[in-house]
């Protein structure tokens, strides 16, 4: 579904990745993981055309979308939920889903209704305004309106950055459920435990380049690669 290979990219002048080859199966979640700066948004800002490849391919089913633009790449069939969650806080709950909405094509498998009943959270929150919700009320209108857009590839960028334990299983579970429907997802969380429970795959970036890759269940075994590459 995903395939990077030989990405060299960062922020103007400053490289990040040197040369990362990645790819991420469909069906199947792939979890990046790696200490702080160690490049992992940066890599989903790159696949995302919000930061140039200066070198490397791109590709979503075969075909190539390094260089295209942002809004083209989101069409193609990619959900992005990015760290920050950039909800419209000036926006209600219902004003920010049928914004997404409107990209989604006709006869979408994912609808209002059905992210509502998804996200029953967000239920009796629709008219409060995006500044009105907690952060784990916001990250699930930020995962709810990347479903909108009806995607075949779902990116979360550290989906439970500063939430509550409680919050955080409620994360897992909805992204578990994803999982089982089979929605391609690829996830970069600092929650070792969290992505390591629900990926199939890791892959470990390390100052920019592949550190380590391989199976969920063989980087639980890999006590080695944990304290040298992620501080475990």
């Amino acid at each position: 579904m995903l395939d990077i290979e030989d990405l060299h990219t960062g922020y103007g002048e400053t490289r990040v990745i040197f040369g990362l080859t990645l790819k991420a199966a469909a069906g199947r979640v792939l979890a990046i993981l790696g200490r702080n700066g160690a490049g992992k948004t940066t890599t989903m800002k790159a696949v995302m055309g919000l930061l140039p490849a200066s070198q490397g391919k791109i590709r979503i089913d075969g075909q190539d979308i390094a260089g295209r633009r942002t809004f083209d790449i989101a069409r193609s069939g990619i959900g992005y939920v990015p760290e920050t969650r950039d909800i419209f806080p000036s926006l209600t709950v219902r004003e920010n889903l049928e914004l997404a909405a409107r990209l989604a094509p006709r006869n979408s498998a994912w609808t209002l209704d059905r992210v509502i009943t998804f996200f029953p959270n967000l239920a009796n929150r629709l008219s409060n305004g995006g500044n009105e919700l907690s952060g784990g009320e916001q990250q699930m209108l930020a995962i709810a309106r990347a479903l909108l857009t009806n995607p075949k590839l779902l990116l979360l960028d550290e989906p439970t950055e500063g939430l509550a334990p409680i919050i955080v299983r409620q994360i897992h579970e909805k992204l578990a459920e994803l999982k089982r429907e089979g929605m391609t997802m690829v996830l970069v969380e600092q929650n070792f435990g969290f992505a390591t429970a629900l990926a199939d795959d890791v892959h470990i970036i390390g100052r920019g380049r592949t550190a380590w890759q391989g199976t969920s269940q063989e980087i639980r075994t890999r006590t080695d690669v944990q304290r040298q590459w992620l501080g475990v």
